[in-house]
């Protein structure tokens, strides 16, 4: 006989009620009657399923937040980049990189960056943050030959870049270390 279907008695304490019940695994209980189903969960058993629940937590929330801390970190390696090149575009028609403004730009495909005046050399990142919510500050420092961009992290956890006109790119986690030509101590390229 399979064990699945194999049907048991289930007694009830109080008034002595027979019946007949299918049972799956596990043995009845006392509490079973007549007027009531033999139903629940034990406390065992919920108290294993927020322990597994919770395992899960603690390993799915660190690894979304390091996800996060990486896109935002190659957002600003992209944003980075575009300005780069807009200041060699800049440079290779005026022969210098005086004169170059971070400003918006309007094109067919939108507004290149969103900066409080023409005169900014600085802009927040994501594009459309504010002051509240910027996860980066670019900075740029241009003279008649050379430029340097940094994006400072607004996050401890997360890397502060350098880009320059020579070709130095570094992060660093420190961000106070950053100038316009090096990155400091405990650097890596990117």
């Amino acid at each position: 006989m399979n064990v699945m279907n194999k049907m048991q008695l289930c007694r009830c304490v109080a008034s002595e009620v027979i019946r007949p019940r299918v049972s799956y695994h596990f043995r009845p209980s006392a509490r079973c009657c007549a007027t009531k189903p033999c139903t629940g969960f034990t406390l065992i058993e919920l108290m294993i399923t927020v322990a597994i629940v919770a395992i899960i937590a603690a390993i799915a929330i660190p690894s979304y937040d390091t996800y996060i801390r990486r896109a935002d970190l190659s957002t600003a390696q992209q944003e980075m980049l575009k300005v780069a090149e807009l200041l060699e575009k800049h440079r290779a028609r005026n022969f210098s990189y005086d004169g170059f403004v971070l400003k918006g730009t309007a094109t067919n495909q939108g507004a290149y960056y969103s900066v409080p005046s023409a005169t900014n050399t600085t802009l927040l990142l994501p594009l459309t943050a504010t002051s509240a919510n910027q996860k980066f500050t670019l900075s740029l420092t241009v003279n008649t030959q050379a430029w340097s961009l940094k994006a400072v992290s607004q996050s401890p956890r997360n890397y502060s870049l350098l880009l320059t006109s020579t070709g130095l790119k570094c992060k660093t986690k420190t961000a106070a270390n950053i100038t316009t030509s090096s990155c400091g101590n405990e650097t890596e390229d990117w």
